[in-house]
Order: C-alpha cells, then structure tokens, then sequence
C-alpha cells in the first residue's frame, strides 16, 4: 500500500497514477474522505476520553445532588464514548478496505498505455535465419516429442490441459537451467532458497495477489491456502512482522519453487505445448533494500536477466512494460523477452518489478537506521521460469536434424553433453 500522507499531500500524483494503470480514479477520492473520517472520528473518541478520565476524578469528591448529577453525566459520556469509538473503528476499518485496493504508484518515467504500448530499450543476439541454412525449425513442441523430452498428451490424461510430462533429456535439461541458475545466483550474492507453494492469505494478500491477480490464484478452500503463482509471495512474506537493521541490507534470496497459476482469461491462447501452462518451476531473485536504493537495485536485478540469457545464447529484447500491463505492485517493470522462431516473435521470459515500498507497507516490514524506523523497499527479477525457457532453447539451437545444441553454460550440469539427440523420427 502507498503511504497516507503522499495520499493527502499530493492526491493528484495518486489519481494521474490510477488513470495511467486504467483503474479507479474516483478510489482515490473515497479514500481521502475515508481518512478524514478516521482522523476526525480519533480527534473526538480522544476528546471524549480526556472529558471522561476528567470527570473520573470528581466523582470520588462529589456528594449529595453534585454527585448525582455527575454520574448522569459520567452515564451519557460513556456512550457517547463508546459510539466514537465505533465510529473510529469503522472509519479506520474502510480506509484500510479502500488503502488496500490502491495499487502502487506508477513511476514517471514508465510508458502509459496498454499491453501493447511498451517500449523497446534494448536488443541482444541475432535471430537465425533457418531458410538460409536450408531447413523449416520444428517448434518446441514437436521437438520435445522428437528428442522424448516433453509429453503433453500423458499430461492432459493425468492432470487436464495446460500439464505436462518432461521425461529423459527433458527432465535432466529442467535441472541443469536450475542448478546453473542457482550457482549464477549465489555467486551473484544471493542466498538460495527452497520455499513453500502453499501460503496464507495475509502472505498472499500482503504482496498484492489478491486483487487484479486473485483470478489466477488456487485457493485451497478447506484449509484457507493458496498456491504461489511465484515464489515471490514466500520471499516478500518471509520477513513480515519484522524490523531489519539497515546494515543487514541489502538482503538478495533465490527462492526456487513450484509454481501454479489458473491462466484465468488465457482461453485459446497458447495451448500448443508447454508455453503457457498451470504448473512449472521457477527460479527468482528476491531483494530487500532501503527506498533510495530501490531504482538502482532494479537495474542490478536486469542486469543479470541480460547476463543469464546471454549465457543461453538465446536472441532477446529488454522492454519497458506499460502503465495499464503492470501488477497492483510493481511501480516499474521490464520483461525480457526471447525470439521465438515458430511463432516469429519474442515472447515473455523473465522480467522484473521494482514494488518500492508498497509490499513491506502491507507486510509490516521495516529497516532500522540509527533511531529511525520506516518500510523499507522490495524488488523481484525472475531468472529462470523453466518452461519457457526450454521453450526458447529448443527452438533456437536445434539442427536440421532434430537434435538441439546445449548452450557451454548448461554443458557441467549435463554430463558434459553437447547436444540432445533425437530418440524417434
């Protein structure tokens, strides 16, 4: 959540961000009326309770008709006590309601727009041109199939659309991108993490999942659970409650975790393959710093996207993600997205958000510097959403003859290896 006080002090920086994202602008001036309720209604429950703490102490003095007449008064004010005090509570109540469906701040500098309104910064690697090289690429999926890698059909037996098997080479290329994203992690400063995929809703909530994004969540009914759609939620939760020394900071997880998503409005989209589907797994960065240092940790966290993708060799382009496309949470975000050759476009792969300091304000999470006491800021980047990426590899490295180059990075995690060879014609 934002903070109150830049709500009040500079309420049309909230509406033009509210506009900017294509949200409730008239949210905004709910809220304000709400807080003037609140602050109104806790400046007369205080008046009334020095008035009553006051007449406490006559009471004991008074006698005859003066003390009758007091404890009649002493009647009255605790009602009238206790009505402020409800209408404090309710106040506060509906401004942390309207507070909490507020989304983040947009930065000046993000596009305005929708989906489609990015802008490009940055392009890396070169796109192959296969007919020069005298063959039609096969996609991911009929690859997967050729190499006995990926088995969608078994997935959908078991499971329903949008699930998969990866068997063989399949299953041993998902835990190479892992273990080498994690040592690229680590030797990066991170601290690698195993988090849980069921959390709380306070966890769930306090990162911003339950609003714009609750669609898309799993919800365990019977136990009040929810399945992580990142690893991000664990990671933001992980210090809730908690005040963290500034010398701590920065404080950098690499949270790897199953991750599950209902792919809610996603009908007709993606359904070849193992592009867009329900369950996978996912490494991503995690940071902690204090607000000054949120815009140049956001660089740092692209900055090794860029490196890992290089690494893989995969053609790709860094864009600046729209107002209307960001999450409740993010304040910026950029995408890196690879060049996929059957689809003849670049497609999302990793990105990262730069939330500021509207997690840790939801979460409770605050840093300590000398006497001072504030939130502090949040910021995720993810390196490795393992379908997708096999996705990109696939299709860019494969060879006339089905068989797909192993980028040198991922060569120690597979024995070695150098290609995958087809199993089946």
């Amino acid at each position: 959540m934002i903070d109150l006080r830049l709500l009040r002090e500079d309420p049309d920086r909230v509406r033009a961000s509210q506009r900017a994202r294509g949200e409730d602008v008239a949210l905004v001036d709910s809220l304000l009326s709400a807080d003037e309720r609140r602050r109104s209604s806790g400046v007369r429950f205080d008046e009334l309770r020095a008035e009553q703490k006051a007449l406490g102490k006559l009471i004991p003095k008074a006698t005859g008709d003066e003390k009758a007449e007091l404890l009649k008064k002493a009647g009255t004010l605790a009602a009238d006590v206790k009505a402020a005090d409800a209408e404090r509570d309710a106040a506060a109540a509906e401004t942390q309601e309207l507070l909490g469906r507020l989304s983040n701040l947009v930065h000046p500098d993000v596009p305005v727009g929708g989906e489609e309104d990015f802008v490009t910064l940055e392009t890396h690697g070169t796109t192959r041109d296969f007919g020069a090289e005298g063959f039609e690429p096969k996609d991911h999926l009929e690859l997967g199939q050729i190499l006995g890698a990926i088995d969608v059909e078994r997935g959908a037996k078991v499971s329903g659309s949008r699930f998969y098997f990866l068997t063989g080479v399949g299953a041993l290329l998902e835990l190479a991108l892992v273990n080498a994203a994690i040592a690229r992690a680590t030797a990066a400063g991170f601290t690698p993490m195993l988090t849980p995929a069921l959390v709380r809703p306070q966890s769930m909530a306090g990162t911003g999942f339950l609003g714009q994004a609750a669609q898309d969540v799993y919800h365990l009914e019977k136990d009040d659970l929810y399945l992580v759609g990142t690893s991000e939620v664990a990671l933001a939760a992980y210090h809730m409650d908690e005040i963290i020394d500034a010398d701590r900071l920065p404080l950098r997880y690499a949270g790897f975790s199953p991750c599950f998503r209902r792919e809610a409005g996603s009908h007709g989209k993606d359904t070849r393959g193992i592009f867009r589907v329900h369950q996978f797994d996912k490494v991503e960065m995690f940071s902690y710093v204090t607000p000054e240092e949120s815009q140049e940790e956001h660089q740092r966290l692209l900055e090794w996207e860029k490196q890992w993708l290089t690494a893989l060799e995969l053609p790709f382009r860094v864009i600046d993600v729209a107002s209307g496309d960001l999450g409740s949470s993010a304040a910026r975000k950029y995408d890196c997205e690879a060049w996929i050759p059957t689809q003849g476009k670049y497609r999302e792969l990793t990105s990262t958000s730069d939330c500021t300091e509207y997690q840790s304000r939801r979460l409770q999470i605050r840093v300590r510097d000398g006497k001072r006491v504030r939130p502090l800021a949040t910021l995720n980047g993810t390196l490795c959403a393992v379908p997708r990426t096999i996705v990109a590899i696939l299709e860019n490295h494969q060879q006339a003859d089905g068989s797909v180059r192993i980028p040198e990075v991922l060569r120690p995690y597979l024995g070695g290896r150098e290609l995958l060879e087809p199993v089946s014609k």
